[in-house]
């Protein structure tokens, strides 16, 4: 368990998992993303971000807005599972509640996995994948000192070639970069 200023980074629990599925049926929320998911399709990527944790010491917390919110989405670190010219890595990803959008909770959540990555796993670097756009999330990527060079932007390997989203822009933050 992580705490910020207005967050908890924590573990997931059972009662997570509702509070999640209605965020990945939220067509605003999955615009950029292949499409909603189902409540079974959300209980096996819990299952997964489960099983990340306990492989790797390490994934994506459930965020908490104590006081506000007993779950709002989620922030952290995972390896992708797929491969493309910066695989292999870690990726820092989130997916916030269309409620919390706009107050901070993304960039103050992930500047703690940023830190969380660099200190405490020893990573040299860390990156962020989104489709172009997904101004919000390239937004955060920045305010919290992420760089991208256009060069590395890549098509998603897990979409269709004529899939409308396929290209995605790569930000990377190397350990010491300020």
């Amino acid at each position: 368990m992580i705490e910020t200023k207005r967050l908890l980074l924590r573990r997931w629990r059972d009662s997570d998992v509702e509070p999640f599925a209605a965020l990945n049926a939220d067509q605003n929320a999955m615009r950029f993303m292949p499409g909603t998911m189902t409540a079974d399709e959300t209980r096996a990527m819990v299952g997964r971000i489960d099983a990340h944790f306990e492989a790797h010491g390490f994934g994506l917390w459930a965020v908490e807005a104590p006081g506000a919110a007993p779950f709002i989405g989620y922030v952290g670190l995972q390896r992708p599972m797929f491969d493309a010219h910066f695989t292999p890595c870690v990726e820092i990803g989130w997916r916030l509640a269309p409620a919390y959008w706009g107050k901070g909770y993304a960039t103050e959540a992930a500047m703690t996995a940023l830190r969380f990555g660099f200190e405490d796993l020893n990573l040299d670097q860390i990156v962020s994948f989104t489709v172009a756009a997904n101004k919000p999330s390239w937004s955060v990527m920045e305010r919290i000192g992420m760089t991208r060079d256009p060069a590395e932007d890549f098509d998603h390997p897990r979409l269709p070639e004529a899939y409308p989203l396929r290209r995605h822009i790569l930000y990377r933050k190397r350990r010491g970069d300020d």
